[in-house]
């Protein structure tokens, strides 16, 4: 009876955010669609012919998969701070912390609501893509998997955030001055292979490095990192950002506004 009532807790708390995301679809899931279309018309169109090829393949095609990707980092870590900071912010929260639910399914719960949201605006980046490009496809388990994990990573990351959050202020301020500049420097637009020796050490300090990385490998069978460890490096970090939201939990630090 305890088990089923936890799952049935874990569904309310997925259905009830997926629900939200599909209803507002307009702030969801238009954005990171337009913000991609942009991006295909300027680095791809305009500036793409200028470029040539990266990496052996059109620049066009290259920085699909990287565009891809910074959208499904973008839109999982925001799913999950908004849904929660809101949910400090009106007070729903408290209704959580005094049910019989245990943390780790409100855990959980809005764990996989950022990952939905993050894996739907993934799926919906690639179809505008095929528009634009010709999209290779290597291996669909490994992207797949590197999708799925780092949308889980991004999400617990926002999850965090928003505990730690006290105003509307603080759940903009890591997106807009820690999520940018990584993604940028993240080999997204461009070969590592382009810089020089120094910043290409300096580079793999950058987790999102090994998320593009092993992303792109599944579509062009071409990395800059060893494909086993980049795996693991990013399962660590579910892992740990997962234990830290768990610790964070049941310490109530932050969870009230």
């Amino acid at each position: 009876m305890i088990f089923w009532g936890q799952m049935i807790g874990l569904y309310t708390i997925v259905r009830k955010e997926i629900a939200r995301t599909l209803r507002l679809w307009g702030q969801t899931l238009l954005p990171p669609t337009i913000t991609t279309i942009l991006y295909f018309v300027i680095f791809g169109r305009i500036i793409g012919h200028r470029v040539g090829n990266m990496a052996g393949y059109p620049y066009i095609e290259f920085i699909a998969p990287g565009l891809i990707m910074m959208q499904v980092i973008m839109s999982a870590y925001n799913a999950a701070v908004a849904s929660f900071f809101i949910a400090k912010f009106q007070r729903n929260i408290e209704e959580l912390l005094v049910s019989p639910m245990s943390n780790i399914v409100m855990l959980i719960g809005y764990m996989l609501a950022g990952v939905f949201r993050g894996l739907l605006v993934g799926v919906i980046v690639s179809i505008v893509t095929l528009f634009f490009t010709h999209l290779r496809v290597y291996s669909i388990s490994l992207i797949c998997l590197s999708a799925l994990l780092t949308a889980a990573i991004f999400s617990i990351a926002g999850l965090i955030n928003g505990i730690f959050a006290k105003s509307f202020d603080d759940i903009s301020i890591i997106p807009t001055f820690v999520l940018t500049p990584l993604t940028y420097l993240g080999g997204v637009f461009y070969s590592l292979t382009l810089l020089p020796e120094f910043w290409q050490r300096f580079s793999y300090a950058n987790p999102i490095v090994y998320m593009v990385s092993t992303f792109r490998y599944g579509f062009f069978k071409i990395t800059y990192s060893h494909l086993i460890m980049s795996y693991f490096l990013m399962m660590l970090l579910v892992v740990v950002l997962f234990f830290w939201a768990l610790y964070l939990f049941k310490n109530a630090s932050g969870l009230r506004y």
